[in-house]
């Protein structure tokens, strides 16, 4: 459903689109370029279309489905998910499959730092520090959720891969700006943007009530277009 807000004093036309189901081994500019084809949309040189970053990563095959053993954790992931603090946000790494995904992408040393710089920040009252040191690879690890679109609902998502070689790439192919976008009911992130230098707070500021939405609305990517 398109929408407007005005940020900075500037109006933007938020225009969600439906694609297919991207999946690994899915081109993802065809099923985008199919998307807006659709639903009768042309971006215009001064648009920003922005793609969700999970949408990226399922074209790189970056997710591993749990009831097909894709993905089988170690003893280091079972000890440590134990002691992660879930939250409202989701389970994190707080089960050892997508601890091991975390070990995996940052390696079992930063992860084990991390753990221990945790529990320190924890006896002295900070949240948050385990992430700090993980970094932004471990951050973005998604664990299976009930409201998430089926396969996805039980599957572990990494963060892509070159997100700015993607917006890059996107950028070249529908001659508009674009931008990768990690965005929930409870903030976001940009991952990757084309032109670089593109305002990213910004960016989230106006997309922070998710007009992407989280569930099987299917519609990964959106045009964003200036009106005013």
């Amino acid at each position: 459903m398109q929408s407007e807000v005005v940020v900075g004093g500037r109006k933007w036309l938020r225009i969600p689109f439906r694609t297919r189901l991207i999946l690994r081994g899915d081109d993802l500019e065809d099923a985008l370029a199919e998307g807006l084809r659709e639903a009768g949309l042309t971006p215009e040189r001064n648009d920003i279309l922005f793609v969700s970053e999970k949408a990226v990563g399922a074209s790189q095959g970056r997710y591993f489905l749990l009831d097909e053993g894709e993905i089988r954790p170690g003893r280091l992931a079972v000890f440590l998910s134990r002691h992660v603090t879930r939250t409202p946000a989701g389970i994190g790494l707080g089960m050892p499959e997508t601890m091991e995904c975390a070990i995996r992408e940052c390696g079992a040393l930063r992860i084990i730092l991390a753990a221990a710089v945790g529990a320190l920040g924890k006896l002295l009252g900070r949240r948050g520090d385990f992430y700090r040191v993980a970094g932004p690879k471990a951050r973005s690890i998604d664990g299976p959720t009930p409201g998430t679109i089926p396969p996805f609902n039980r599957a572990v998502s990494l963060a892509p891969s070159n997100p700015a070689g993607v917006a890059e790439k996107l950028a070249e192919r529908f001659h508009c700006r674009a931008a990768i976008v990690d965005i929930n009911d409870l903030g976001g992130n940009i991952l990757g943007t084309w032109p670089g230098d593109m305002d990213g707070d910004g960016l989230i500021e106006i997309l922070s009530d998710n007009p992407l939405g989280q569930g099987v609305q299917q519609t990964p990517a959106g045009i964003l277009r200036p009106t005013g």
